[in-house]
């Protein structure tokens, strides 16, 4: 693996959850709505996922930092697996003018919904299908908070394919470093298959020949 980083995590501490009300309010039936990957989970009731917001440029600093860490040339080539609304895309565009940005997400309301100005770069895709692209086509491949959503095996696939297009590349994935951590984790994911400790997911990622940055983000 690659190195053990700090991009995103001030971003998802910056959110307050209720974990046990969550996990008490008919979870299941959330679960089965949120994994539909519709309006409901994306702009709907905070209990289906994200509950919906208007846009604030919240992840300007995250661009930011992903330009800065990864010394992103003006016309960068950057793959975003798992794009969702393409915000993130949409504030590297704005600091890269003249970069490539592509994204993908397997939710049609999510594309449908993003935002105007990087639409077009944005297309329907599953994680561990073959990627459209020829070998190292990117100068950045990310991924975050997705992969955790796929089965092992497809996740296996998920990374061979980020690790064939990319010649950089950062994974976010949800994790857990405690018995409490690992309730709330459990209590708040709708979308989760892959329930691991950090050492889990790094071995994982050796066995399956990643050598991307990542990042973990826990529910304390």
């Amino acid at each position: 693996m690659g190195r053990n980083l700090d991009i995103i995590t001030s971003l998802h501490k910056g959110t307050r959850r209720e974990y046990l009300p969550r996990m008490i309010d008919g979870k299941v039936e959330c679960m089965k709505v949120a994994r539909e990957y519709g309006q409901e989970f994306w702009d709907g009731d905070r209990r289906y996922g994200y509950g919906g917001y208007r846009y604030d440029g919240r992840w300007k600093s995250v661009a930011q930092k992903l330009v800065d860490i990864y010394d992103l040339p003006p016309d960068a080539k950057i793959l975003d697996v798992g794009c969702g609304k393409g915000f993130l895309l949409y504030e590297l565009k704005k600091l890269l003018p003249d970069a490539t940005v592509k994204g993908f997400d397997i939710s049609e309301y999510a594309i449908n919904n993003s935002r105007e100005e990087i639409r077009d770069s944005l297309f329907m895709h599953s994680a561990e299908e073959r990627y459209p692209f020829e070998d190292k086509a990117f100068d950045l491949v990310i991924s975050l908070t997705t992969l955790h959503n796929l089965k092992i095996f497809n996740l296996k696939k998920a990374i061979n394919e980020i690790e064939r297009v990319g010649r950089k590349k950062y994974i976010v994935v949800e994790s857990y470093r405690s018995e409490k951590e690992l309730f709330n984790l459990q209590c708040w994911a709708l979308t989760c298959e892959c329930f691991f400790r950090p050492e889990e997911w790094v071995w994982l990622f050796n066995e399956f020949g990643c050598d991307a940055d990542y990042e973990f983000i826990f529910f304390e």
